[in-house]
């Protein structure tokens, strides 16, 4: 497998550019005191590209994200970004950490400290981990595919990019589509895959409720569904015709994006730019608009759909241990665990106190200790 080191670099004359596009792009017209009822709040989108045109340090952005090691892998006929950091563990503890929609590598990055390095943030250096967390293919800094893809597919691109790197067989922890890209390489690829966590269930068993509390589960499931999955739908089935409404306009990208992080984070009646910090989340729009990625991320969802992974395949089941944290999530209520019982070896199981969609984001202590623990009893 060839490697390169990789760096994110944001030249001058693009950013220039990107301000340019920003001020020109007028803001549409409002119901008035919409908030976020009809989408992204207009007074928020208003205050986000004031501070993304005179008060973001996209250095400083770059920096951070180049704070750990990169690299572009060639695997198959794909371009795949990652950061890779040998921790403590010297070889020892290879974790795939997988991202999903709409967020990026740097949902990982508060993170890659304590889970690489223990010893430096008050842990135990047996705890240590090295990390592979690649970006999507289509997304940030990872090569654009010719056709939509997706978890299924991608699970074989990061069982090989793992083989190329030297680890034959790693653990896997993902949300959002990384669950799904943790699942599938489960099913497909569980000679590799020593154990998987995650805190969504993208691929579900192949079964239907038969517990009042799996049937309550399902209820509250279609109403997330009918309050906050019209963006699934169209992404799913007509992403295209929302990449001519998206292409070259970034205000407009990040209005689609941000509405999900205000929808899905555990807010607990705080603004969203308080859990996640403004800047954080200019950053995640960034890899984005700089990479042109917002149409071939959008295309993943096609790509789900043509390979139906959102189901353990019929008469069959997730046999490698699989540890759940149930974050509570506002996007998707993690199942009763006797519902992932009959797709899923449920070797772990924890409550978690708060945190939403973005769990590493949002609260990453608790996950940083979720994973240790995790690997600690096998």
């Amino acid at each position: 497998m060839e490697t390169r080191p990789f760096e994110v670099r944001w030249s001058e004359p693009a950013l220039a550019r990107l301000r340019e596009r920003l001020q020109a792009t007028p803001l549409p017209r409002a119901p008035v005191g919409a908030g976020w009822r009809y989408g992204c709040d207009p007074d928020f989108l208003a205050m986000l590209r004031d501070r993304w045109i005179d008060g973001y340090d996209a250095a400083a952005a770059a920096a951070e994200l180049n704070r750990h090691p990169q690299l572009m892998a060639r695997v198959e006929d794909m371009e795949i970004h990652a950061i890779h950091v040998v921790g403590e563990a010297g070889g020892r503890r290879p974790l795939l950490l997988t991202h999903g929609w709409p967020g990026s590598v740097l949902e990982f990055q508060d993170v890659i400290g304590p889970l690489a390095f223990p010893s430096r943030h008050g842990g135990r250096a047996e705890d240590a981990f090295d990390l592979v967390i690649p970006s999507l293919p289509g997304f940030g800094f990872s090569g654009k595919p010719a056709a939509p893809i997706g978890p299924r597919t991608t699970a074989r691109l990061f069982a090989a990019l793992m083989r190329g790197l030297g680890y034959p067989r790693f653990r896997a922890q993902g949300g959002d589509w990384g669950a799904g890209v943790s699942a599938w390489l489960a099913l497909d690829h569980a000679g590799a895959v020593e154990a998987i966590h995650l805190n969504y269930l993208l691929t579900q068993p192949d079964t239907t409720p038969q517990m009042p509390e799996e049937q309550a589960w399902m209820a509250a499931i279609e109403d997330c569904q009918q309050r906050l999955g019209a963006y699934a739908r169209l992404q799913g089935t007509k992403p295209q015709s929302l990449a001519y409404a998206m292409q070259d306009n970034p205000l407009a990208q990040a209005a689609w994006i941000v509405e999900r992080f205000h929808d899905w984070a555990d807010l607990r009646g705080r603004p969203v730019q308080d859990v996640f910090g403004m800047d954080r989340l200019l950053t995640n729009i960034m890899i984005y608009v700089m990479n042109d990625a917002f149409t071939t991320a959008a295309w993943y969802y096609a790509g789900a759909q043509a390979e139906e992974v959102r189901k353990v395949p019929p008469g069959r089941r997730v046999e490698v241990p699989t540890a759940i944290a149930r974050y509570p999530d506002p996007r998707n209520p993690m199942p009763p665990r006797s519902w992932v019982e009959r797709g899923y070896a449920v070797s772990r199981w924890t409550d978690m106190p708060r945190g939403g969609h973005f769990a590493a984001l949002e609260e990453p202590e608790l996950f940083v200790e979720d994973l240790r623990a995790w690997a600690r009893v096998g």
